[in-house]
């Protein structure tokens, strides 16, 4: 299996155009220390992959990827689909950029397939240009190839009912309160090797914990260090947990559960404010000491 991680910040990157904290005035005076939005992708095959979410930036990421350029045929793409974790804005605004694309297959589940189709009307506003086919992720219990003449496996480790502001309206249909939000759990059946990606983690069910029990790659929510640091830091009146993302460090945080893992361990998903965005922040070697690593944009990651 080949993961190639295409950006890793929060929603807004890093910087935010709008902010001016000191890891957004770092990230400006020292641009390698910039991130763009948590974005994975997946070789399904040879010469086929799937990005896991859609967010601004997709266009950038793709042109970063040498594995997603087009050719060598005129508009042929390696790009076979989109995988969305969740109906967030910065996981799904990219759906609009992929418009040139002939047909364009998105795996979701229901809730947020209707959440990205009812609220942000992308198939009426994308039907003019391109044939937007949508496929249900497999829930944990059956897992599916990729494609299908893949070896990878994907199935939906439903996480929370977190919705997005905008579709907090949206009456529930029944069974989709724990399907808005989704880890992914894929497994190569010809290597045995296993990576669950889930960059939006508000609670840890059982479901989460017997995923990641015996995977070899575990890339998850670093979004805030704290549970405090929102409202440390004047974005939010809310905590960490609060805002739907479980916090790094502390006795409810993420990092004591990921180090008694055997897996490998990486974050992703970090927001401006986090001091891990710094390189030479502190924070590195409290998770250094405990085997866990920060995701770069770019990394390669073979299981």
């Amino acid at each position: 299996m080949l993961l190639k991680v295409l950006g890793t910040a929060a929603g807004g990157g890093v910087p935010q155009w709008n902010c001016a904290c000191p890891e957004c005035s770092g990230a400006r005076a020292h641009p390698r220390r910039r991130r763009r939005h948590a974005s994975l992708a997946v070789r399904a095959a040879e010469g086929r992959w799937y990005v896991v979410n859609a967010t601004p930036d997709i266009a950038d990421q793709i042109e970063s990827c040498p594995e997603l350029h087009p050719g060598p045929e005129p508009r042929r793409t390696p790009l076979a689909g989109v995988i969305l974790t969740d109906a967030e804005l910065d996981h799904t605004l990219g759906i609009a950029r992929l418009r040139e694309a002939d047909r364009l297959e998105l795996l979701t589940t229901g809730a947020v397939r209707d959440a990205v189709l009812g609220r942000q009307h992308l198939g009426e506003l994308l039907s003019p240009y391109t044939d937007l086919t949508w496929c249900e992720l497999p829930t944990s219990g059956r897992p599916e190839p990729l494609d299908a003449d893949s070896t990878v496996h994907i199935s939906a480790v439903p996480l929370s009912g977190k919705r997005p502001r905008y579709a907090v309206a949206v009456p529930a249909g029944p069974g989709d309160d724990g399907h808005w939000v989704s880890a992914l759990r894929l497994t190569d059946r010809a290597t045995g090797r296993t990576a669950v990606y889930a960059p939006a983690l508000g609670t840890w069910p059982d479901a989460l914990q017997h995923a990641v029990a015996d995977a070899d790659c575990v890339i998850l929510d670093g979004t805030f260090w704290d549970d405090d640091e929102p409202r440390r830091t004047g974005i939010s009146a809310r905590t960490a947990t609060a805002m739907g993302h479980l916090p790094v460090d502390g006795p409810d945080g993420t990092a004591r559960r990921l180090a008694s893992l055997p897996a490998r361990c990486l974050y992703t998903h970090l927001n401006n404010t986090n001091p891990l965005v710094d390189p030479t922040a502190p924070q590195h070697k409290v998770l250094t000491r405990m085997g866990l690593e920060v995701a770069a944009d770019g990394m390669e990651i073979t299981l």
